[in-house]
Parts: C-alpha cells; sequence; structure tokens
C-alpha cells in the first residue's frame, strides 16, 4: 500500500512539472511570436523601406502583385505610411506627419522612386588627418551608369575645410579687389592678391565656390587623410514635391524599429533647390 502511494506521488509530482513545463514552453512560443512579427514589420533595407511607402510591401513585408487594386493604393498607404515614422519623436509623429501623409497621397499622388534623383545618403565616417582622428560626413549619389546604377561621392562635409574659407561681409569683401585697369600696368599689383592668404578667394570671382570634394580627394592622395571606419548612416530625401525628409536607422525593440523618418521640415521648391546643391554642388 506504502509503495501504491509512493507511486502516485511520483506521478502527480511528474504532472505538476509537465503543467510548469507547458506554461513555460508556451510563454516562451508567444513571445516569440511576437518577436518574429516585430522582426517582419521592421524596416531593414532602404529599397524596402521605398516600397512601403509606396504601398508596393505591406507592413509585414509581403510584396503586393502590381496588377492587384491594392497596389499604390491609397487608403492602404494611410494605414502604412504612420508606421515609417519615428513615432517617439513629437515632430514626426503629429500634425506636420499627417498633413504630409494627406500630401502624398491626396489628388496628386507620390511616391518615391530609386532612379528619381535628389536623395542622398549620408555617411559618417571617422579618418585618421594629419595624425588625429577627425569626424568627416561623405554626401553619396545615385548616378546611372550604363544599364544600372552606383553610387558616387558628391560632396564631403569636414569642419577643417571649411574654416579654410570662412563666410567674410559683403562690404569687407569689396575692399579686396584688383583695380579694372590693372593689366596696363601688366598686373604688378598682383602681390595684393597673396599679401594674406586667409582672404585670397576675395579675389576671386563672385561665382567661386569651393570645391571642398577636390580638397577631400587631394588630401586623400597626399596621404594626409586615412579612412579608419564609418560611424553611421542616415538619408535625406527631397523627391516629394514641397517636402524634406530625412531617414535614419532606428535599432530597438517593437513595432516601429529600423529605417525610419526622423525629420520631416515643409518648404517651397525654391528653398529646396538651395539645399540640394549644398549636397550635389555639381550636376552629373
Amino acid at each position: 500500500m506504502k509503495a501504491l502511494s509512493r507511486f502516485f506521488g511520483v506521478l502527480l509530482i511528474l504532472a505538476s512539472a509537465y503543467r510548469i513545463d507547458a506554461q513555460f514552453i508556451t510563454g516562451s512560443l508567444g513571445d516569440f511570436q511576437m518577436d518574429e512579427t516585430a522582426l517582419y514589420t521592421m524596416t531593414k533595407q532602404m529599397s524596402q523601406f521605398m516600397s512601403r511607402f509606396n504601398y508596393e510591401e505591406d507592413q509585414y513585408g509581403t510584396k503586393i502583385n502590381p496588377n492587384s487594386p491594392d497596389y499604390h493604393n491609397a487608403d492602404k498607404r494611410k494605414t502604412v505610411l504612420p508606421l515609417l515614422f519615428d513615432m517617439d519623436n513629437p515632430r514626426t509623429a503629429g500634425s506636420l506627419r499627417d498633413y504630409f501623409i494627406e500630401d502624398v497621397t491626396g489628388k496628386n499622388v507620390q511616391g518615391l522612386e530609386f532612379l528619381g534623383g535628389q536623395w542622398y545618403a549620408e555617411v559618417s565616417a571617422k579618418f585618421m588627418w594629419k595624425g588625429r582622428p577627425v569626424d568627416i560626413s561623405l554626401i553619396m549619389a545615385i548616378q546611372e551608369e550604363g544599364l544600372g546604377s552606383k553610387w558616387v561621392i558628391s560632396n564631403v562635409f569636414f569642419s577643417e575645410f571649411q574654416q579654410l574659407f570662412p563666410q567674410g561681409e559683403l562690404a569687407e569683401k569689396e575692399k579686396h579687389f584688383l583695380h579694372p585697369m590693372s593689366h596696363e600696368l601688366d598686373f604688378m599689383n598682383i602681390y595684393k592678391v597673396f599679401k594674406d592668404p586667409q582672404i585670397i578667394e576675395y579675389y576671386a570671382s563672385t561665382k567661386y565656390q569651393p570645391d571642398y570634394l577636390t580638397l577631400f580627394f587631394y588630401e586623400i592622395k597626399k596621404g594626409n587623410l586615412v579612412f579608419d571606419s564609418v560611424d553611421k548612416v542616415k538619408f535625406h530625401i527631397f523627391q516629394i514635391k514641397n517636402w524634406y525628409f530625412e531617414i535614419s536607422w532606428f535599432d530597438r525593440a517593437g513595432y516601429n524599429s529600423g529605417w525610419l523618418i526622423s525629420n520631416l521640415v515643409y518648404l517651397n521648391e525654391t528653398e529646396k533647390e538651395a539645399l540640394i546643391k549644398i549636397y550635389q554642388p555639381h550636376s552629373f
């Protein structure tokens, strides 16, 4: 009898352990399913961001058939577009965002094109310059090449270069000039140009703009600048009429992660053109 009681006692303990393990496994599977869903909703690539922006792919990563009525569907886009914004940022999670969504899905539907131009990658990289570490931002643009395309460097932002060409006041610049009759004196007064190297550009044409990209290549060729590593990447988008926005990477838990709109600005086309010239001073 005692042996039989012990036997049933062991069975009871095993059954209880089984229920505990089963609950643990079920909970783990449930968490895994949520993590898996978050993985699907994460905008993992920039090309995926564009597809979701245009509603050529839904928020779970499912491609939409171009022959389907859902393809580029405005109402469907309105449900997906909010998910492409950083929801933790008041600027990209409020009324300005809603206005933007109405603008791109309204009467004049607007989307993004990979080869549409007017979008740039900003690569923040670390270099060694004359033996010390420095940060330089490389502006990359897509250029069509033959039957395909490639990324090219369109400009660089490096504080040391900007300091070489400070923006002087117009009145100050007007003090430094060569008389229009200088040629009659065989330009004997040209010494003035080289008297103060810090302002030598004042003697250039009013259309002159410093070419930072050429300076960058020169420093690389001379061995003064040595690449170390890429720190981070973000994108600048100008394709949407009267809008500019940035896309940054957010590595975090939940459904609002991956490549997301991190800054949104309403600006007219004239202002936009002036900004684009900074990112791409030389047209291809």
